[in-house]
């Protein structure tokens, strides 16, 4: 393959390959410029060898001369170097060459949807499982001095939002404090030791928060990782009856299957706590582990009206209903991911959600109504659209934040 010429007689190379011209002075004073070094006679191969450093400029003048006279005459050599000179183009780019920071989520997810695991772990555990292991990736990117950036936990108590300041490591061991009441119920060792008297969620943080010494430092990762993935690989050796063990959570007490619910959703909150402190990307739950959450919620919502009823913030029951009848019920509509429709009984917790006797409907985002529950929105901003009997719509939203805790 032969070059060009530009009517001087001057070859021009190959088509589409760059020549490297050297300055030019004017023509009267071309005879007062030294010569331009020779080209040295240098051997095919060893002009090979340095097609890369003469794309990096790395090149001697002499070594520089000899690339671009060789590349007027051979062909694969002059596409190689224009390859490698696109390469080192790429390298002056002035975006990031930084790995996107949700790719490390998409694979984690992928893996968690693709290879099944040799236990395979109930599907009601699968959200705790799917939760903690995202936590912990976010956990391992993490440096040093991010443990200690400050987090604000917050959480309803009566109708007025509250908090309580701590770390990045301060909401890990929280989490541990907390994990141990499942831990304990399955007869695993409690990271808090055996105490004289069960302990609520509440009181079990602020005694690991107050024993803590020195303060807690990204040491604390471990010991939340082994712990959750004890449980993990518990409960999926410990075949059916496990599911409906009894977690005692103070006043209440759930299922093992809705208390790893519980603590799946506490893991995506506070995640997203920590993801918030240190600048983090941080998605939702997947949308069927999200729906799931939502409606653990709502199950719960008519024993916590209930229990505010007594205590005075609610109102009273309007009709006394036999158990298991359809009652008074406010149309929860929940859209997007995890979304569905529920009714939720508004008269003695015993009675049942009924289409047919809806008096109010509230509808919401299903990520909006989960930081409802977490007491992270007020309940008079969460909802988007409302309709029907406000005293009903008002206490249902209020006692879906009183959920929220410590």
């Amino acid at each position: 393959m032969s070059g060009g010429t530009d009517g001087t007689g001057r070859d021009d190379g190959f088509p589409g390959v760059p020549r490297i011209p050297g300055p030019r002075a004017p023509a009267d004073d071309r005879a007062y410029l030294p010569a331009p070094p020779a080209a040295p006679d240098l051997s095919h191969k060893v002009l090979t060898s340095l097609l890369g450093a003469w794309a990096l400029a790395a090149c001697s003048t002499e070594e520089t001369a000899a690339v671009e006279a060789h590349l007027t005459s051979c062909a694969p050599c002059a596409h190689e170097a224009m390859r490698l000179r696109d390469a080192v183009g790429l390298l002056h780019t002035d975006g990031s060459l930084d790995l996107d920071p949700m790719l490390r989520t998409r694979v984690l997810e992928s893996c968690l949807g693709r290879r099944p695991p040799r236990i395979p772990v109930p599907s009601w555990a699968a959200p705790y499982d799917a939760e903690t292991a995202r936590l912990d990736a976010l956990l391992r990117d993490i440096g040093g001095s991010e443990w200690h950036a400050p987090v604000r936990l917050k959480w309803f108590e009566g109708d007025r939002q509250t908090g309580r300041r701590t770390t990045v490591a301060g909401v890990i061991g929280h989490l541990t404090a907390v994990d141990g009441l499942v831990s304990t119920a399955l007869g695993l060792d409690d990271p808090l030791g055996s105490g004289d008297k069960p302990l609520s969620p509440t009181e079990r943080t602020e005694t690991y928060w107050s024993t803590a010494y020195p303060p807690l430092t990204r040491a604390v990762r471990e010991p939340w990782r082994d712990q959750s993935h004890a449980l993990v690989r518990t409960v999926s050796f410990a075949g059916r009856g496990v599911a409906e063990l009894s977690v005692p959570y103070g006043d209440l007490a759930l299922p093992l299957r809705d208390s790893l619910l519980e603590r799946a959703f506490e893991c995506w909150v506070h995640g997203g706590d920590i993801a918030d402190a240190v600048d983090y990307p941080y998605e939702p739950p997947a949308a069927a582990h999200l729906h799931r959450m939502i409606d653990l919620a709502v199950r719960l919502l008519p024993a916590t009206l209930a229990e505010r009823r007594r205590a005075g913030p609610a109102a009273g029951a309007r009709h006394l209903i036999t158990a298991g009848s359809p009652g008074r019920s406010l149309h929860l509509e929940v859209e997007g991911r995890g979304g569905g429709d529920w009714y939720i009984a508004l008269d003695p917790p015993a009675a049942a959600g009924s289409p047919d006797r809806t008096v109010a409907h509230v509808a919401l985002d299903g990520v909006e109504f989960c930081r409802l529950v977490a007491g992270h929105v007020s309940p008079v901003e969460a909802a988007a659209g409302q309709q029907g009997d406000r005293q009903a719509i008002s206490d249902v939203l209020f006692a879906a934040a009183s959920l929220s805790r410590l």
